[in-house]
């Protein structure tokens, strides 16, 4: 070959910068060029026919495309859906020319484009006494379930000097939170009541909270749990109903201002993994979010105290654990900081073949697509290993 010739693969315009300056391209045009090497797939949901046909138009104009409904163009439907299709630059170049134009909701539109393009960094995550900086790095959340039915340690830390233990070696392994939880929500199980959840639960939470430094979080749909949980210390709330199961729940996470996990799940634990299907699985997960972080702020839960969950497992099927996992980024639109637990779950051995106490390796990848596709919280049984997972594509991540 005459010319060595390779494709950059770079993963934000920062990396581009850099190439272009190792070659001696100006700082002018270094700033000109970094927002062209990166194209988007931007969808809009339900546009309205006029404000569709001139996003086409301004798109064609400038050099990008969009893809619309086809029927739009001979008017026989009133709204579309659009995926902008074009660089950085384009697409900012788009909000600027319809911000002129005063009808059809184009200069919302704008400002969302530009937002979504420029999006504010994450706030610090306050948890009672606590303060987790989730822009500086991935935290791990240390699972301790103390329940006779989990999937993967049910009966191994019932006695509470049992659960305790393995709480500190977790923490001492790396963990940043320790999530506790009373009720197993395996696929088919049964619920238990709340006075057997307390019984689990409150008495590891009154001793974690005094013997740990970090947070505690109190993993439950139940709202008198977490409340009896939140009054012993326990700082953060990880609901897998997103407030959807108990009435209160909103209240009371309202009312102790503490951090809470929504998380998507198709049906109950009893009969998700009964025949789930999608017929837009991205987009319906993001939709039941973007309800659920409206309920949550309507209710007087702070915007800044709100993780979202895609419930990997929850009411998914093999390959929509796959899908979620590969373009989890989708998510990071929201503005929430993402949690994924992926530990061991079904998927994975379904996918390799392999009992549940053989995963880790399976989990590990599963972390690692979840990291590099915007996870900010992992949720895991193996703290350790996932420490140095996480530490190391952290660590690659920021060399340059």
């Amino acid at each position: 070959m005459k010319y060595k010739m390779r494709i950059l693969n770079l993963s934000n315009p920062e990396e581009l910068n850099l190439e272009m300056k190792r070659i001696k391209v100006s700082t002018q045009g270094c700033e000109a060029m970094e927002d062209k090497g990166f194209a988007y797939a931007l969808k809009i949901e339900n546009v309205k026919l006029g404000a569709a046909n001139i996003l086409k138009q301004e798109m064609l104009v400038i050099g990008g495309d969009a893809a619309i409904n086809r029927d739009v163009i001979i008017g026989k439907v009133e709204y579309s859906d659009v995926i902008l299709l074009g660089t950085r630059k384009q697409l900012l170049i788009l909000a600027k020319r319809i911000r002129k134009q005063q009808f059809f909701d184009l200069i919302e539109i704008a400002e969302q484009i530009e937002k979504l393009l420029n999006p504010f960094p994450l706030p610090d995550l306050v948890c009672g006494d606590y303060t987790l900086k989730l822009n500086e790095r991935v935290h791990i959340m240390g699972v301790l379930n103390v329940t006779p039915d989990s999937f993967s340690d049910g009966g191994k830390f019932l006695l509470p000097c049992v659960a305790v233990e393995q709480a500190k070696l977790m923490r001492e392994q790396g963990a940043d939170i320790i999530d506790v939880g009373g009720e197993s929500s395996r696929p088919g199980a049964a619920p238990v009541s709340e006075e057997e959840e307390k019984r689990r639960v409150l008495s590891i939470v009154n001793i974690l909270v005094k013997e740990l430094d970090c947070p505690i979080s109190i993993d439950t749909y139940k709202s008198n749990v977490a409340e009896e949980a939140l009054k012993l210390g326990a700082s953060i709330v990880n609901d897998i109903s997103a407030l959807r199961f108990d009435n209160r729940m909103a209240e009371v996470v309202a009312k102790y201002d503490v951090p809470l996990i929504l998380m998507h799940i198709q049906g109950t634990p009893r009969d998700m993994q009964k025949n789930p299907y999608y017929d837009d699985l991205m987009g319906e997960i993001y939709q039941f979010l973007y309800n659920a972080i409206a309920f949550a702020e309507k209710s007087g839960i702070a915007s800044e105290k709100i993780i979202i969950d895609p419930g990997i497992g929850f009411g998914k099927r093999i390959e929509d654990n796959l899908i979620i996992l590969r373009r989890l980024r989708e998510l990071t639109s929201l503005n929430k900081p993402i949690l994924i637990g992926a530990s061991r779950k079904a998927f994975i051995g379904k996918t390799l073949d392999l009992d549940v106490d053989e995963r880790l390796e399976g989990t590990l990848a599963a972390i690692a697509s979840a990291v590099m596709n915007g996870a900010n919280l992992i949720r895991v049984h193996d703290v350790q290993a996932t420490v140095r997972l996480v530490r190391m594509l952290e660590a690659i991540g920021k060399s340059q």
